[in-house]
């Protein structure tokens, strides 16, 4: 009796689980749940590949040229401090003056700094990964005004006219690609590391030979002018230390990201498909420091201005943002296919369910793996015209119709085609996502409300 009571109660449960709808539903719920452990796998397979693709761009970087960062020039002039000490002499019993001399140097900037920029952009491969770099002439040109530094408490006298030099700082040494040489009026100095001034400090010092006839800086206005040869990447920064600093910046890069405290002329800035145009101009009222410093030269890194040379989103990045519509895609799926076995009363096993959910996560890998490849859309079309033609023709096999696999490749068409646009989109994915998820929550709506949700 105990054994057939048993059995009955297992068939009562076997019949459950094959009419109710609500073991139905717990039977899908808990199929999705189980499928975000391999899509989390995929998540961390895009971040490793995304990391491997830094790493190698980094070091195209590395060889080719870091990013490029200009702060100068800032002329370095010598100056006499004295310090006096008294000596007390046991023998005499007096005391005895001593004057000590200690060399100080003052940095002073331009009073105008103009610089035309000239950039050429381009992409280096290794292997799957491209990166994009460019290289990049600039011409500087300007004037300092007569230097009096006696608001300073330092006498003209004082000031070493023999040992003053210029300065320019940068974040690339490595990328120079031709000699630094200045002209300040009518005398052409060189330039060379200054290795000493690097220290505590991540950029490079490059210091010109004494300059002769330097004294005119004190009579007399002085032009200058210089030219610096890069290859680098990432971006171009200039910092305004000029009383009035000007920019005029042109590229072939149809992308650029404006960055730093002081963004373009939108007047005359230029953006086309074969490049841009962009005038910068800052004053000395837009800044928080002077043109005339003692001791030392100060980290003004966080005045600098220029622009970003990078790829606003990669293939690794639309695959990581089309990821994130996994639990989605799979959500609706396994929905769809619910609601089609609850309409026409067709079982569906749940193994049937899981072999269309791993089908759904085969399509990031394939995604992932031909755009690294291809270019993303191409990537795109592949695995999802792959993944939507064998579920289509796996629906066929289990519901036994026409009507039912079509609607499903369709659905999956349309879901797919939706979540390619909002990857695409910036300013607006929340958008047309919000949109989109609200016109499916209705269309799910529609289609269900015949149901006979308590029968079950």
């Amino acid at each position: 009796m105990e054994s057939h009571h048993t059995t009955k109660s297992q068939n009562k449960f076997s019949h459950w689980l094959k009419t109710s709808i609500t073991a139905r539903m717990i039977t899908v719920g808990f199929l999705v749940l189980i499928l975000l452990i391999p899509l989390s796998y995929i998540n961390s397979l895009i971040e490793e590949r995304a990391y491997r693709q830094n790493d190698v761009v980094t070091e195209i970087n590395q060889k080719w040229g870091h990013n490029v960062l200009v702060y100068g020039p800032i002329l370095k002039l010598p100056y006499k401090r004295y310090t006096e000490t008294k000596t007390y002499n046991e023998k005499t019993k007096t005391y005895f003056k001593e004057t000590q001399t200690h060399i100080k140097y003052a940095y002073i900037f331009p009073e105008q700094l103009n610089a035309t920029v000239n950039v050429n952009s381009k992409t280096l491969k290794r292997g799957n990964f491209e990166s994009a770099v460019f290289t990049t002439q600039m011409n500087f040109s300007g004037h300092y005004i007569p230097v009096d530094l006696s608001q300073k408490g330092i006498k003209n006298e004082d000031l070493i006219w023999d040992k003053a030099s210029i300065i320019i700082k940068t974040s690339n040494l490595k990328g120079i690609k031709s000699e630094v040489k200045i002209k300040l009026d009518t005398k052409t100095y060189n330039f060379e590391t200054n290795f000493n001034q690097t220290k505590n400090t991540s950029l490079d010092v490059l210091e010109s030979s004494f300059l002769k006839e330097a004294a005119l800086l004190q009579s007399k206005p002085t032009d200058f002018k210089f030219q610096i040869t890069f290859n680098g990447s990432r971006k171009i920064e200039l910092i305004p230390i000029g009383k009035i600093t000007t920019m005029q910046m042109a590229s072939n890069w149809a992308d650029p990201s404006f960055m730093g405290n002081y963004l373009p002329n939108d007047e005359t800035k230029v953006i086309t498909k074969e490049g841009f145009k962009a005038d910068w101009k800052v004053l000395h009222i837009n800044r928080a420091f002077s043109q005339q410093h003692l001791k030392s030269i100060p980290n003004l890194k966080q005045f600098a201005f220029g622009t970003t040379f990078m790829v606003m989103v990669d293939e690794y990045q639309k695959s990581e943002r089309s990821a994130k519509y996994g639990f989605l895609v799979i959500g609706l799926t396994f929905l769809v296919f619910f609601l089609i076995q609850t309409l026409s009363k067709i079982n569906i096993h749940p193994f049937q369910y899981l072999m269309i959910g791993i089908a759904l996560i085969m399509f990031y890998t394939l995604l992932v793996s031909i755009s690294e490849h291809s270019n993303f859309l191409k990537a795109y079309l592949i695995a999802g015209a792959s993944v939507i033609i064998l579920i289509t023709l796996y629906s066929k096999s289990i519901l036994k119709t026409l009507k039912f696999p079509i609607f499903i490749g369709c659905a999956l068409t349309a879901l797919y085609a939706f979540i390619y646009v909002i990857i695409q989109l910036e300013n607006y994915a929340l958008l047309v996502g919000s949109i989109g998820l609200f016109l499916i929550l209705a269309t799910v709506m529609f289609v269900s409300r015949k149901i006979d949700w308590h029968n079950g």
